[in-house]
């Protein structure tokens, strides 16, 4: 642009503050959204065994509220600035993701679990719609095309990011939990734990552990004891997590706040005086 010539995307579109604002809350909340979407499916399809088509039926309805919250939610622009929207979405992903972590168990199918997760949807839909139409209301119409590609690259970008912090995140404290449980169950011995790969700790169904445990020679009561290690630091590891992402949510409230704050009536005119 120095140079005169054409850039992919024009820079001018960044050129305020509230633009740049808009790009990290959308950054954020798609990053969220590719952890939720990650963090969700392990546990339902590796951890519990559960089939693809189970899985689909499980995250019904936290797709569906974002769908709808995202058609939704320009009712809203005629009463309420970007500003309040953009921060009453990150205050909802916060609430959702914390409540997820005190109320999640093995089993996604329970009530709290589910309003958990139509919580942090709606926050998520209003999110996503908002930020990209504080990016197009803000530019001329002649650089639509440039919105639009820094919308996509900012998504493609954030999804890959998100998805790939949530899988180390969760090993991560995965492999933490085993390892501090494993000392805190004496029924567990040296012998026993030796024999077994904690430097290469995943999410595993108890079958599968137990299926590992047969070719060790741990007893009976030990395998028992082993699955309940396992579960405890799945459940753990996945509260943990959620709470981890819970503080990403709370401080995306620090860019939405650099939102802009004007009503559709007082939206300026993007378009360049002559």
């Amino acid at each position: 642009m120095a140079r005169g010539e054409v850039p992919l995307i024009d820079l001018s579109i960044l050129d305020s503050s509230r633009e740049r604002a808009a790009v990290y809350a959308m950054f954020i909340v798609v990053a969220l959204e590719a952890c939720v979407n990650f963090s969700i499916p392990l546990y339902i399809q590796i951890v519990q065994g559960r089939t693809p088509f189970d899985t689909s039926l499980a995250m019904m309805p936290f797709n569906l509220t974002v769908f709808f919250t995202a058609v939704l939610v320009v009712r809203l622009y005629k009463k309420y600035p970007p500003r309040t929207i953009g921060i009453a979405g990150f205050i909802l992903t916060t609430a959702a993701l914390v409540w997820l972590s005190a109320v999640v168990n093995n089993n996604w199918e329970t009530l709290p679990t589910i309003l958990g997760l139509f919580v942090f949807g709606v926050g998520q839909g209003a999110l996503v719609t908002l930020v990209f139409n504080v990016l197009v209301t803000s530019a001329p119409s002649a650089l639509a095309g440039d919105v639009g590609s820094l919308r996509g690259t900012t998504q493609n970008l954030a999804s890959a990011v998100g998805t790939a912090v949530a899988g180390a995140l969760l090993v991560s404290l995965l492999g933490l939990s085993v390892g501090r449980a494993v000392i805190e169950h004496p029924e567990l011995p040296p012998e026993l734990i030796a024999q077994v790969d904690l430097d290469a700790v995943n999410f595993i169904s108890n079958d599968e552990l137990k299926t590992v445990l047969e070719d060790t020679d741990a007893t009976p009561a030990q395998v028992d004891a082993a699955v309940v290690v396992n579960e405890e630091a799945r459940l753990g590891t996945l509260r943990l997590g959620l709470l981890v992402l819970a503080g990403v949510s709370a401080l995306a409230i620090l860019p939405a706040s650099r939102l802009p704050k004007y009503t559709p009536e007082e939206i300026p005119d993007p378009s360049p005086v002559d």
